[in-house]
């Protein structure tokens, strides 16, 4: 009889076309739903999050599988207005929706969620959301580069993991921390060595389908699965390019800021559709959370998780030098011609920041740069054609000239 994780190999080994693999990574979401419910009926506990700063290998250690709660749709919005000002941050107003009216599958199963002090808007909304689950909030520092931040976010990750212990009823020792960390840095490299296919010049696959496969990987609860089926897709598309398959050429666009899915891929529509092609993703769907691994060497567990995932370059710390190291880098690598920084309605962090992005974009690195604001409606989707059709034909004139 096979195990679990060769069952899910077998599967990956019936996978021969590249439309068939991604299809299978976009459907994960909405297939990860009996996924979880089998999990639960064997007993094994979920630990529902909203963010990349919450230390899976924590979770890992304990014994359970953590899943992204973040909802992008604007389905439930109606109802969080019934308790949350209308002018918050649709993906807070979203997530509380979903929650609340029991719709999200993913929320239902969850036996912990665990929320994070990113920004205002959700410390508050978990506050409401206590009301109706099991909740815990792990406090983030402002900032990540003084000592004192540093020893907050320790504290807090020691603080999680006695949480998990006795929510849970099991102990987790250090060396179910150090295999989780080496679990989870082969799943990071995995990721990395697949989104990475960007970087080839003329492209080998279209944003899109960078995206369904990053996107759809966090709703695949196996592992080594996982790894095994990223593994498996990269070798592919390798085997595609040599053999001559490419895209044609086109303005090469890295897409940076909040958080994406959903509806928000209307964005990623609007530059392919008209022009233009995703090679890159900074944002935490993405790169910003993969980049980096932990550092599997520190003695320290605590440590090594605390240096890893204080550095996620996101606009709730001050001083976010990581994103723009990231930003830097990434531009380099994947050839860049204009970055669009797409940020979601009143939320505070990235829309303040993005004045410094651009600075650094265009004074530092000769970059083109566009700030687009949206949310999880469809109404202007119209308004974003025109915007990206005419950043694309600017970023073409400039090629021209520049020959």
């Amino acid at each position: 009889m096979h195990t679990p994780i060769k069952k899910g190999m077998d599967k990956v080994e019936l996978r021969t076309s590249l439309p068939e693999i991604f299809d299978e990574f976009g459907e994960a979401r909405r297939q990860g739903f009996l996924t979880v419910k089998e999990i639960k009926e064997k007993g094994k506990p979920v630990v529902g999050v909203y963010c990349t700063f919450m230390p899976e290998e924590l979770v890992l250690a304990g014994g359970a599988i953590q899943i992204s709660l973040c909802s992008t749709s604007d389905e439930t919005i109606p109802d969080a207005e019934e308790d949350l000002p209308r002018n918050l941050c649709p993906l807070i107003k979203s997530s509380y929706g979903f929650g609340k009216t029991d719709k999200c599958p993913y929320f239902y199963f969850s036996d912990l969620v665990v929320g994070e002090t990113t920004c205002d808007g959700k410390k508050k909304m978990y506050e409401y959301m206590e009301d109706f689950k099991d909740t815990y909030l792990m406090q983030l520092p402002h900032m990540r580069d003084t000592e004192e931040s540093k020893k907050l976010w320790y504290s807090e990750l020691v603080r999680f993991k006695e949480k998990l212990e006795d929510f849970l009823d099991v102990e987790i020792t250090e060396e179910k921390i150090r295999e989780a960390i080496v679990l989870k840095n082969r799943e990071r490299q995995a990721k990395q060595n697949f989104y990475r296919l960007g970087q080839l010049n003329p492209p080998a696959i279209t944003g899109q389908e960078i995206f369904q496969v990053m996107y759809g990987s966090q709703y695949k609860f196996d592992k080594e699965e996982v790894i095994q089926m990223l593994d498996e897709t990269t070798a592919k598309v390798k085997e595609e390019y040599d053999a001559g398959k490419r895209l044609d050429k086109k303005p090469r666009i890295l897409v940076t800021g909040s958080p994406m899915g959903g509806v928000t891929e209307k964005v990623i529509r609007a530059i392919e559709e008209n022009g233009g092609l995703v090679v890159a993703y900074e944002n935490c769907t993405v790169a910003k959370a993969v980049e980096r691994l932990v550092d599997e060497t520190e003695e320290d567990v605590y440590q090594a998780l605390t240096d890893k995932y204080i550095n996620i370059g996101c606009a709730c710390m001050s001083n976010n030098q990581p994103r723009k190291e990231l930003l830097s880098q990434m531009i380099d690598d994947y050839q860049v011609d204009g970055v669009i920084d797409m940020v979601l309605q009143n939320c505070i962090p990235f829309s303040v920041e993005s004045l410094k992005i651009k600075r650094f974009l265009n004074e530092e690195k000769h970059t083109p740069y566009m700030y687009l604001e949206t949310d999880y409606s469809t109404s202007d989707i119209e308004q974003i054609n025109t915007r990206v059709t005419a950043f694309i034909e600017m970023l073409e004139e400039e090629a021209v000239c520049t020959q």
